[in-house]
């Protein structure tokens, strides 16, 4: 009976390294791709091989330790993005340039000029009306049959508009047009 349990014993060892080793190797040359718990972290293993590793298939090594010594080396993951990348920007002025025909207001222009625009949360100038009304939204409202759009928090908002812009249209027409461009920024 001892001699079973160490023949057992023994297989089980053996198994486990024979399993080691083809699971390192064939990570090495590329046929083996692990699974991740976040799968867009390892695109980088989904693309083609790199030339080190399509090489390591034409050419063996000459020693059977290269591959762990000095070999191909694999391409470290990409790392996911933490939550301080994905955290919204506070509301701000911005700009961007655009045609007055872009702006959407029936004017057909060429001419170019620098629109300012707000954008941006607002989620530090909450008051209490805001979370009222949130949680009015999520319950009461319900409760009550009333289906209203109503909004749960400030808005980003243009408190100043800068000055008239002028410009001229297609048909060498002048005119100007108020209140476009943010001039300032706040949470309304």
């Amino acid at each position: 009976m001892k001699l079973w349990k160490g023949a057992t014993f023994a297989f089980i060892v053996c198994g486990a390294a024979l399993s080691v080793l083809l699971t390192r190797n064939m990570a090495a040359i590329g046929q083996f791709k692990p699974r991740t718990k976040y799968p867009h972290a390892s695109s980088a293993s989904s693309r083609s091989p790199s030339p080190s590793i399509s090489s390591s298939r034409t050419a063996p090594p000459s020693t059977p330790w290269s591959r762990t010594m000095g070999g191909p080396q694999r391409r470290p993951r990409q790392t996911r993005r933490t939550k301080r990348a994905r955290r919204p920007k506070p509301c701000s002025l911005r700009e961007m340039e655009v045609t007055v025909s872009e702006l959407g207001l029936g004017y057909e222009s060429d001419e170019t000029l620098l629109f300012r625009y707000c954008s941006g949360k607002c989620t530090g100038h909450r008051r209490n009306y805001d979370i009222t009304m949130d949680h009015m939204r999520r319950t009461g409202f319900r409760k009550k049959g009333r289906k209203d759009k109503v909004s749960n928090g400030p808005c980003c908002r243009p408190i100043a508009y800068e000055e008239d812009i002028s410009f001229l249209d297609n048909r060498s027409r002048y005119h100007t047009i108020q209140d476009v461009s943010a001039q300032a920024c706040g949470c309304v």
